[in-house]
């Protein structure tokens, strides 16, 4: 399952007009700056995905993988690492407005161009500074990854103990961000590293660099923290690497870039204020993502706390508060006194507010299509005025009794749907409706699954041909309800044992289908044959809705 990377997207579009603050509500001298930092690399980064296997009347020899591209898994990976690189680049970007970071920028670029003999010599070591930079932060994503291992880091974004862990960093990060402490190593270590970065050569500029990473971990290390949460639960083996590196070529740029051309120097807003109001409006953003890991675990565990108004009322207070933070109507112990608000920020807080706006129709059942990927399941609403009040009870429109109905109906399946839960029973009730079955590997922490429900779903014509022209049944891959004693087995596939109903979800997918990823669309005939090639996730309606008509078409022409 994959958590998408658009908070942090969102993110960087949010700070980066901060840094125009200067010019209107910074000021005006260079601040002397101490920073102490902590390497932070997330504890026990152990999980498990189990894969499943198919139970019963079902022969799997019968289903022949037919794995078209969406749906394959090394493609899936390629875009995760592709995401997890943009993210780093983000988080980045972003640590150059940290109060550690910026005041910095001028500071070494001077010391490179002044104490050099000449302006070739100044850029080379500038440039190697950057390449120094690159090489400890991608060997920190290294670690990360040798030292929990690959199996580990699949299983972080079903595991909930550590779903729950992350949750509770992230809001360390943002008390960090708010000013409550700072993350730092021992002074007497960091001030060891300094002082070899006096050396010459290679080496000073190694440490050096070094150097610079350990003193500002106390603004970068959130986010670097964050980035290899974020990375690990992608599952990709390569993910904290990929990310560090994204997050260290953005930091890096700049160094080599000012170097070359110093004149860009004087365009630099000045340091001041402006610098805490980005630490605090990133905090803000820590809250707001620690609150979806939060709800992967209640949703996993049945908790039932964070219900999809629980957590859009969690989310309009965090934006609201970094609204009014914005324009100055509260303010943290760090932070200077605001005169009067700048136009970028102005603007910024406007965007924010808008923000909350949009989302306050949610509470009464509002689709909200653009974030409904990072909100629990539409059928978590208790009350929505779209479709009446407790609409979605287990009520099933076929007269059937549905084998884990009342675990998945009233809090995982889209409103209007009556899919079975168990794929044995959907293929006998397909026998006797004569009609194909449209598998549904979902999952309750699929982000991806969520966009489809509220934006492909949703149409007219795509739900008419899901209600009536099939079998639907939906099959959670990463449910921690555990099987009766006398269904759990060994899986002929992963040679592992299947305890919970995800477990088996998962194998089944896995040996049947090649694939591991969620959503995963196949349409079969009542005796669990492929009848057309296997579907991910497609938010283009229309394409969506051809792939199930072609499922129709084959399903009759084989009649």
């Amino acid at each position: 399952m994959k958590t998408n990377f658009k908070l942090l997207t969102l993110l960087f579009l949010l700070i980066l007009p901060l840094a125009m603050f200067a010019q209107q509500d910074s000021t005006a001298n260079m601040e002397g700056v101490e920073f102490t930092d902590g390497t932070i690399s997330p504890d026990s980064l152990s999980f498990e995905e189990s894969p499943d296997t198919v139970t019963a009347s079902v022969d799997s020899s019968k289903t022949v993988a037919a794995t078209a591209k969406v749906g394959d898994p090394a493609e899936n990976g390629k875009k995760s690492l592709w995401s997890i690189f943009i993210a780093g680049l983000v988080g980045g970007f972003a640590a150059l407005l940290m109060p550690c970071i910026f005041p910095m920028l001028p500071l070494t670029v001077s010391f490179f161009t002044k104490q050099s003999g000449s302006r070739a010599s100044g850029i080379s070591k500038a440039l190697l500074y950057g390449l120094f930079i690159i090489v400890i932060y991608v060997a920190l994503g290294m670690i990360i990854t040798i030292a929990f291992g690959s199996d580990a880091l699949n299983a972080l974004s079903t595991n909930g103990i550590f779903n729950f862990i992350f949750f509770l960093l992230l809001v360390v990060f943002a008390a960090s961000f708010f000013g409550a402490f700072e993350i730092t190593l021992p002074s007497s270590f960091v001030n060891k590293m300094d002082a070899k970065s006096d050396k010459g050569g290679l080496i000073g500029l190694f440490f050096m660099a070094f150097s610079l990473s350990l003193v500002s971990f106390s603004c970068t290390g959130p986010i670097i923290g964050t980035l290899l949460v974020e990375a690990a639960s992608k599952g990709e083996r390569l993910g904290p690497a990929i990310g560090m590196l994204g997050f260290s070529i953005a930091l890096a740029i700049p160094f080599g870039l000012f170097a070359m051309f110093p004149s860009m120097l004087k365009s630099l807003p000045k340091s001041g204020g402006w610098l805490n109001s980005v630490k605090v409006v990133l905090g803000f953003l820590e809250l707001a993502l620690a609150l979806k890991f939060l709800s992967n675990v209640d949703l996993a565990y049945h908790w039932n706390w964070l219900d999809r108004e629980v957590f859009l009322s969690l989310w309009i207070v965090v934006f609201g508060l970094m609204g009014l933070y914005l324009i100055g109507k509260i303010k943290f112990s760090h932070d200077s006194d605001l005169k009067f608000l700048s136009v970028p920020r102005t603007i910024l807080a406007i965007v924010v507010f808008s923000f909350v706006v949009y989302m306050i129709p949610g509470l009464w059942g509002a689709p909200l299509k653009s974030i409904s990927a990072f909100l629990p399941p539409s059928a978590t609403q208790d009350f929505d005025l779209s479709t009446g009040v407790g609409s979605s009870s287990a009520a099933h429109t076929d007269g059937r009794v549905k084998k884990y109905a009342e675990i998945f109906h009233e809090r995982g399946t889209p409103k209007g749907f009556d899919p079975y839960y168990d794929y044995d029973q959907a293929l006998a009730t397909a026998k006797e409706l004569n009609k194909p079955v449209l598998i549904d590997f979902t999952g309750w922490n699929c982000v991806n699954c969520r966009k489809m429900e509220a934006n492909v779903w949703t149409d007219p014509a795509v739900a008419k041909l899901l209600k009536e022209e099939f079998v639907m049944a939906e099959l959670f891959v990463d449910d921690k309800t555990e099987l009766p004693a006398n269904e759990q087995f060994v899986s002929k596939y992963s040679n592992k044992k299947i305890k919970t109903i995800g477990n088996k979800n998962s194998d089944f997918q896995a040996s049947s289908f090649n694939s591991n990823s969620q959503p995963l669309y196949v349409i079969v005939d009542p005796n669990g044959q492929i009848l057309v090639p296997q579907s991910g996730a497609n938010y283009d309606v229309e394409q969506y809705k051809a792939f199930l008509q072609s499922g129709v078409d084959a399903f009759k022409k084989k009649k």
